[in-house]
């Protein structure tokens, strides 16, 4: 039974005028954490976080797994939206990871997430840690140490997207930025009931929910992976994924970031052993 994970941060967006500031720091830990516990660990940080290239990590990662296998895979960064194509979203629109060459390739789309998580075989599951836009509704803000003022971290498609691509809003406007549907986290698609799935998202769906990058004791982290870090050093080894988020929402939301941590598992998953 082997243990593998990918961490994946990014905080340069070249020409979207949209950078952020902890999520590199974000993958740092979850690498360190992943390795010190038995994890044979890969990093995508910034450049190396090419659309290309998180695609060729995920297949790698995801079909060279075998029957009882655990992997791990945590993202830090921008997420948007995109027209959908293929007319599988209520809404009209996929939602997407942005990667660093957003801006000449794209984002990674759900779709083409999902088609990857399906080549897995069978018995092997997959733990997805979602510190992000992505982790409730396609947001993420920033907080520093010396204002109150927050950033929106959702990138609108018109900061990536050419004005021939965009989709037209109703009165016939370009859209630039679109509001999150309400429903379940759009990342909630990606993980199997059957399969024995988890996924750990940063805030919940729905309006005015966001994950905040926060400067904690001078250092740039996600909030949420902050806490989830600074609750697991303090689970006992019997600890199941559900006693994991009931001790990070102990810590979140708070004044300062008021993000309600989600955790989406089967009945069976919850009662399984953290990272085992």
């Amino acid at each position: 039974m082997a243990k593998k994970a990918l961490c994946i941060g990014i905080n340069n967006y070249p020409g979207t005028g949209m950078d952020l500031q902890g999520c590199v720091n974000d993958a740092n830990d979850w690498a360190a954490t992943l390795t010190g516990r038995g994890f044979a660990v890969s990093k995508l940080l910034d450049s190396q976080a090419t659309k290309a290239n998180m695609v060729a990590a995920m297949k790698s990662l995801i079909g060279k797994a075998a029957k009882n296998d655990t992997l791990v895979i945590t993202f830090s960064g921008h997420g948007t939206y995109m027209h959908d194509s293929d007319g599988d979203e209520a809404d009209g629109y996929d939602e997407a990871l942005c990667t660093y060459d957003i801006g000449t390739e794209g984002p990674l789309n759900d779709d083409e997430i999902k088609a990857l998580f399906a080549t897995r075989k069978t018995g092997v599951s997959i733990l997805l840690i979602a510190d992000s836009c992505h982790s409730g509704t396609v947001s993420r803000a920033a907080k520093s140490e010396s204002s109150t003022d927050t950033r929106p971290r959702f990138m609108p498609m018109g900061n990536w997207m050419s004005a021939k691509e965009l989709p037209k809003a109703l009165a016939g406007k370009l859209s630039v930025s679109v509001l999150a549907p309400i429903g379940a986290s759009p990342l909630q698609g990606l993980y199997s009931r059957v399969m024995g799935d988890v996924l750990m998202a940063g805030c919940k769906e729905g309006p005015n929910n966001y994950s905040f990058d926060a400067t904690i004791n001078g250092r740039p982290n996600g909030a949420f992976t902050y806490y989830a870090l600074k609750t697991l050093k303090t689970l006992k080894p019997e600890a199941t994924y559900a006693d994991w988020h009931k001790a990070i929402v102990k810590y979140l939301p708070s004044s300062s970031y008021p993000q309600s941590p989600q955790l989406f598992a089967s009945d069976t998953a919850r009662k399984r052993i953290v990272l085992a």
